[in-house]
């Protein structure tokens, strides 16, 4: 070349000297090569464009894997990746050797590397020799004990045996990846398949229910807890020449059979097997020795950890009762869900029981029935077996015709009797709640006794929802001679009456106030039929994975939850041809009595559940503050009981609330002037300041004081 020539190009220069350039970009998963690189890969000498499953075949596994560590490590350097690669045949035999010299970078907004390079030619080894180890080039140690560390880890939180298998199909080992597994099993004197990757469906037939005696490497390594490693199919031919033929039609070069031993016993064995010859040196034989055993312990782990769902949940089923006999003229639903750790079996659970006698009769000829939802302390077999005791208990009490309060005094002394031993340093008092609810289909009454329990809820057809407050008494086993009085109401047709454990409510973080908020939510903005109502309220505190496999979402659940629906079929309740109707009105109905000034509390958060949707906070501040006043006023100036019954409904102009507050008092409430330093007699003064219309009225026998307020724009 002569001065001031042009420089000849570089793809010239690079042929010339038997330099092939390449270029790999991860975010796309494609490699480009020129024709001397596509050369050296031992494809036609064009110019072509690979994808990384196609390079990777053309490569050595060892080499593979020490290509993806030192691109980190020059990334993290900002050194130049430099290593030397066996380039093989579809054979699997090296055709040669090349040394890559690229220049790494990272590109965070892609999460992606892209390397540009060359591929020279080196003599070492001689083309044609077995695709065995030769010298190991970068730090193989380090990247066996990184393998056998994610391998262990991956292994140790599998769950299930599925998981397990899962798992092992996916190692990549260092170097000697395999195409096929199996896992064999022991059953009497015959061997089973676990499980298998890499074969068809239906191949592993042959191999099934082989007896142990057979000459067979799987039988043969359970047999004597041996390893048998096999590196061609000349070895595997001479050493096993009666089930050779099955193990032909697999088309592998290398076989590693190794003992699944778990407490010195072997419990099965596990199948390597290999495309390519694998010469099973010291180092690949520790590799696959310590896998076999981690292996060995994981299913080991799953097959206790299944066998014991299986009897805790076996144990749970044969405790909780089916639904039937349906309720005529009502729908019901009810989920159980055990605790996401431990032995998943629990306290919790749900009947529901036809009771004896009564005069109502529905059209359907049935009588009355009771629901019954509780929760014996504790997550452990002795709370399972406690809950199936209390049931039978409930449940005998209930059939006997005893009323809803008389059921919990009883089964109340009757926990009491079973776990408070003084005399025994075993024991174990427990307590549980429970609410029991007692129906009539015809008329739509319920009557209720709580003990310890969380309050029933409400979902109205608007799509309202309202916590009932009730009476209620300790949790049974705490008193034997504990009262528990009863609440009475009327459901409505078109509502959803809703019966749950408090694991429904707290489970994943929450406290009883925004674990309620979170159900509320599910129930107003559900539109379908009660079943899937149930399962939307199960779903939304553990996500829809099972509790039995892992899924996209986080299974949150830390206690038992049993939840219990029961609709009164109507408009807008989402049952049969009825779930596209949408009443106009909601309304609650509420009772205070002289020795229950305490329920004015109550009476203002029903009201404040009423207007939860209302624009103006300030008159749901107001119409809070007439209700306290109003019913105060019948408490302190007659000696009857308050009813308080308040509605919202839809107008021309908007919505409106009317409350009433009814007495059987003949006295009526006067406007009084009082000082400025009076404890009373302002209640007229704030209704008639506040209420766009209000009102009194005389009755045959008493009087209602009533208030209605307009929904501001």
């Amino acid at each position: 070349m002569r001065t001031g020539e042009p420089l000849p190009a570089v793809g010239d220069v690079l042929a010339s000297l038997a330099t092939g350039l390449w270029h790999w970009d991860t975010a796309t998963g494609l490699v480009t090569v020129d024709a001397e690189a596509a050369r050296l890969l031992g494809l036609p000498a064009v110019r072509t464009t690979l994808t990384e499953a196609q390079t990777r075949a053309r490569l050595h596994p060892v080499d593979w894997n020490e290509i993806t560590g030192v691109i980190q490590l020059a990334v993290a350097e900002e050194t130049l990746a430099e290593v030397r690669v066996r380039i093989m045949d579809e054979r699997g035999r090296i055709v040669r050797v090349v040394r890559s010299r690229s220049k790494p970078s990272f590109d965070p907004d892609r999460r992606a590397y892209e390397l540009i390079g060359i591929l020279q030619e080196v003599t070492d080894p001689a083309p044609g020799t077995p695709a065995g180890r030769g010298a190991v080039h970068g730090d193989w140690r380090r990247s066996r004990e990184a393998f056998l560390l994610d391998a262990g880890r991956a292994l140790a939180e599998a769950r299930s045996t599925q998981e397990v298998l899962r798992v092992a199909a996916g190692l990549s080992m260092p170097g000697f990846s395999p195409d096929g597994l199996a896992v064999f099993g022991v059953r009497g004197d015959r061997l089973t398949i676990i499980g298998h990757h890499g074969h068809q469906p239906g191949a592993e037939s042959p191999f099934s229910h082989m007896a142990l005696a057979t000459d067979y490497p799987a039988a043969e390594v359970v047999r004597t807890g041996r390893a048998v490693y096999l590196s061609s199919p000349e070895g595997y031919r001479s050493r096993y020449p009666l089930t050779w033929p099955l193990a032909r039609t697999f088309h592998r070069e290398s076989w590693a059979f190794l003992p699944l031993t778990v407490a010195g016993r072997t419990m099965g064995a596990w199948m390597a097997a290999f495309a390519y010859p694998v010469a099973f040196n010291p180092d690949e034989r520790s590799v696959l020795t310590t896998v076999a055993r981690m292996l060995a312990q994981a299913l080991s782990r799953a097959g206790a950890a299944e066998s014991e769902r299986e009897l805790t949940d076996g144990l749970q089923r044969s405790m909780l009762p089916s639904l039937g006999p349906k309720i005529p003229d009502m729908n019901v639903a009810a989920r159980y869900i055990p605790t996401g750790g431990g032995l998943q079996v629990g306290g919790d659970w749900y009947d529901l029981i036809p009771l004896p006698g009564g005069t109502s009769r529905t059209k359907s000829g049935g009588g009355r029935y009771a629901l019954v939802i509780g929760d014996v302390q504790g997550h452990d077999v002795r709370a399972a077996g406690l809950m199936g005791q209390l049931r039978i208990a409930l449940r005998a009490y209930a059939s006997e015709g005893h009323r809803p309060d008389a059921v919990l005094t009883r089964a109340s002394r009757f926990l009491h009797g079973i776990t408070d031993c003084p005399d025994d340093d075993r024991a174990d008092p427990r307590f549980a709640t429970c609410l029991y609810v007692e129906v009539d289909p015809a008329t739509g009454q319920v009557e209720i006794a709580r003990a310890g329990h969380p309050e029933p809820a409400i979902r109205m057809p608007d799509g309202t929802v309202l916590v009932r407050p009730t009476a209620g008494g300790l949790p049974l086993g705490i008193d034997p001679d504990a009262d528990y009085p009863t609440t009475r109401f009327t459901l409505e047709p078109g509502e959803t009456l809703m019966l749950c454990t408090d694991g429904l409510i707290e489970t994943g973080g929450h406290d009883v106030e925004s674990g309620w908020q979170r159900v509320r939510a599910i129930l107003e903005n559900h539109d379908g039929d009660l079943e899937s109502l149930a399962d939307a309220l199960v779903q939304g505190v553990h996500g829809p994975s099972s509790h039995h496999t892992t899924g996209p979402l986080t299974d949150r659940r830390e206690d038992d939850i049993a939840v219990l629906l029961l609709c009164r079929p109507g408009a807008g309740c989402g049952c049969g041809d009825t779930a596209a109707l949408r009443p106009v009105v909601r309304r609650t109905l509420l009772s205070v009595a002289q020795d229950e000034p305490e329920r004015i509390a109550d009476a203002r958060h029903q009201v404040r559940e009423l207007l939860h949707d209302w624009t103006s906070a300030e008159q749901v501040d107001s119409a809070v503050l007439l209700v306290s006043e109003t019913v105060t006023n019948v408490l302190v100036h007659t000696d009857a009981d308050a009813l308080l019954l308040a509605e919202v409904s839809e107008e021309a102009g908007g919505r409106r609330i009317r409350v009433e507050v009814t007495d059987s008092s003949d006295d009526l409430p006067h406007r009084r002037s009082p000082g400025e330093l009076a404890s009373s007699g302002r209640g007229l003064l704030l209704i008639e300041l506040l209420a766009q219309a209000w009102g009194v009225e005389p009755r045959g026998e008493g009087k209602s004081i009533w208030f209605e307020l307009y929904e501001k724009d």
